[in-house]
């Protein structure tokens, strides 16, 4: 497995990152039921194989499933300490607003996930508004609130997500409040980092020394659906491709996939360990020869 640097927190974590929300969302991307008693064994033999090859970041939010994400994980993950030689690193959610209590939900969270600590803490945010961003790095905002929690030894590191790439992210990155950043980025949605100009918050977020987190890495299906469309009769398996344009980027230190069974897992540790199949994203945007 593969292993990098999360920006300033120093710490060591896994190229290849487990995403949490397919352990609690029912039906996400496909067919699953958290409930069901199949599904569910599957969901563990899946972990148990991520700890075998090395996956030492595990990522989840109480919005999954209503928490139904944190106690799989929870009860997975009990007792251990390490992956690959490396220590385990757990990520999990909060979300932002004025009637969240910051503490509370870390506190539930921690109950579910059956720890006394977790390695990285982060706003769950999809794109937000000036006004959100002023709520959130302002006196007695949700900033201030997961920064007291690191002070008392409850999380370790603090960041946040998004879906977007507007100037509330921007504002975010440059507040110096942040440790990490979580970004939709994959072929498709590639709003993140634009190599020609150069612009985007993936390299903002490495400018100011920010550890850079990936999500839907194989496009949660819209490149997919989108080949179908245009070209029913494909039988191409795009997806390790997909996977491989993401860990091209020099910027992001782990990839978050799904990966609800072992089969699933094996299939993206392999991807991460062919190197051979990384581009260079430079020359992909070159426009003239």
């Amino acid at each position: 497995m593969e292993y990098s640097t999360l920006g300033r927190t120093g710490a060591q974590v896994s190229h290849l990152g487990y995403g949490g929300a397919v352990l609690g969302l029912t039906d996400y991307l496909y067919t699953f039921d958290p409930n069901d008693p199949d599904d569910r064994a599957k969901l563990f033999e899946g972990i148990d194989a991520a700890l075998e090859s090395g996956i030492n970041l595990f990522d989840t939010a109480p919005g999954y499933g209503n928490g139904a994400s944190e106690k799989v994980l929870g009860e997975a993950l009990k007792g251990v300490t390490a992956s690959g030689g490396v220590p385990l690193f757990v990520s999990t959610k909060v979300k932002s607003g004025a009637e969240v209590d910051v503490r509370e939900s870390l506190e539930r969270s921690l109950e579910r996930l059956g720890r006394d600590s977790v390695d990285l803490l982060q706003i769950h945010g999809t794109s937000y508004s000036p006004e959100d961003v002023d709520r959130i790095i302002g006196d007695g905002g949700t900033a201030e609130a997961m920064l007291q929690l690191k002070a008392d030894g409850l999380v370790r590191n603090v960041g946040f997500t998004s879906e977007d790439n507007n100037d509330g992210v921007y504002r975010l990155i440059r507040s110096g409040l942040f440790d990490t950043m979580q970004i939709c980025y994959n072929f498709i949605f590639q709003h993140p980092y634009e190599p020609s100009r150069p612009f985007g918050s993936l390299l903002e977020a490495k400018k100011n020394g920010l550890g850079v987190l990936t999500m839907r890495a194989p496009t949660s299906g819209t490149f997919q659906r989108w080949i179908e469309m245009v070209n029913p009769a494909n039988t191409f398996d795009y997806t390790p491709a997909l996977i491989q344009f993401v860990l091209s980027n020099p910027l992001v230190d782990v990839a978050l996939v799904g990966m609800r069974d072992a089969d699933l897992v094996h299939k993206n540790v392999a991807i991460v360990e062919n190197t051979g199949g990384r581009i260079s994203l430079d020359a992909l945007h070159e426009r003239y020869v």
